[in-house]
């Protein structure tokens, strides 16, 4: 764990292993145990309840900082920046059931609860025999909640600061979603070898982000029966550095310096014939969501091509996956893509076995809405 604290890093050195065996159980395995090793007990540090009110506190000052003043981005620490929409999501609380309309963005009051969506995409999914994988991306400040601001004084090692985000979870997990909660690895790897988890000038996670969230979700699939019968191939991949220019470096953003970044690259091929891996529209799996998907994929703004998670995944997998991602909100946009590719295609969910939805969590109260759509003509 590169740059990470010398405390931080002997407290967790005995729960590295748990984590790694845990990685290839089923999915609410792998949420309930990765939670519970995380837990402070032992580590020597404060009761977690006496920081969430300070820190919720100072996000949401902080994010109605940069809404009155018409920033997007908020300058933290050791040159860190952060999404001021995001710092808002944290400060929220409870975002589901009868609260929702009172803190979400959507317009409509009627599809300002995620839960409802997310349960009839999982009904709508089952009734097609097809799998779904929810993947929440866990926000910035969740995983270096000490580069926020000087103003909370976060321990090392870094508690879990986001208990809305768990009781969600495990709200779904109860009703039969499966969900991948990244959040308690990512604050164990949060200082990869290949530098941090998160961009520090960008919205989106890392070059390294991508692949440690690649390999968990490559373990869950891994143990289903139906990926054992599939036909893999082997691809190839190499580590190397680049330079990007943050979008929260952008206009309405602050200023700041390119950022220099360690991408995994991904190729098939070998010699003058390798070449990026292609999405595949007759993969069995989706990869369903927003830019996280996108980012270093898709080229252009999406800073470069063939290290994002569509990349990993089909170098964890040994197969490529069919990408279905905006570069807007991964909650209804994204699903709104995923039905126009269906009705193109009237053969195109006998193919599937799997919908992977990845998406910021910050998506749960920051998106436009989550409508109830169908997914099949």
């Amino acid at each position: 764990m590169h740059g990470s604290h010398p405390g931080e890093r002997g407290c967790r050195r005995a729960l590295v292993g748990r984590v790694g065996r845990t990685m290839k159980s089923f999915p609410r395995a792998v949420a309930a145990v990765l939670t519970s090793t995380m837990a402070l007990a032992g580590c020597g540090g404060p009761d977690i309840n006496e920081l969430i009110g300070p820190f919720r506190a100072e996000v949401k000052r902080l994010g109605r900082e940069a809404e009155i003043g018409d920033r997007l981005a908020v300058i933290g620490l050791d040159g860190w920046v952060f999404f001021g929409p995001e710092l808002r999501h944290l400060s929220l609380g409870r975002f589901w059931g009868p609260e929702a309309s009172a803190v979400s963005r959507s317009r409509r009051p009627e599809e300002a609860d995620p839960l409802p969506a997310i349960l009839d995409f999982k009904r709508r999914l089952d009734d097609l025999n097809v799998e779904l994988l929810l993947v929440p991306v866990p926000p910035k400040a969740v995983i270096f909640p000490e580069k926020v601001s000087d103003a909370v004084a976060v321990p090392i090692p870094v508690p879990r600061l986001d208990p809305d985000h768990r009781q969600f979870y495990d709200r779904l997990m109860t009703d039969g979603v499966d969900v991948l909660d990244l959040t308690d690895l990512f604050i164990e790897e949060r200082f990869h070898p290949d530098g941090p988890l998160y961009c520090r000038t960008d919205t989106h996670w890392s070059g390294s982000g991508c692949t440690v969230a690649a390999a968990a979700i490559a373990a869950v699939i891994r143990d289903r029966r139906w990926y054992g019968e599939l036909d893999t191939q082997e691809y190839t991949a190499a580590w190397y550095s680049t330079t990007i220019t943050g979008d929260l470096t952008f206009d309405g953003g602050v200023p700041g310096p390119q950022e220099e970044l360690r991408l995994r690259g991904v190729v098939t091929g070998r010699a003058r014939g390798r070449a990026p891996v292609s999405a595949d529209p007759d993969s069995p799996i989706v990869l369903l969501g927003d830019s996280h998907n996108l980012v270093f994929h898709a080229g252009e703004d999406m800073h470069a091509t063939g290290a994002g998670l569509a990349d990993q995944l089909a170098f964890e997998l040994g197969l490529p996956v069919d990408l279905v991602a905006v570069r807007g909100s991964g909650a209804t946009s994204a699903r709104v893509d995923l039905l126009r590719r269906a009705q193109a295609d009237a053969e195109y969910w006998a193919r599937k076995k799997l919908v992977i939805w990845c998406f910021a969590a910050r998506e749960l109260t920051e998106s436009d809405g989550w409508r109830l759509l169908p997914i099949a003509p």
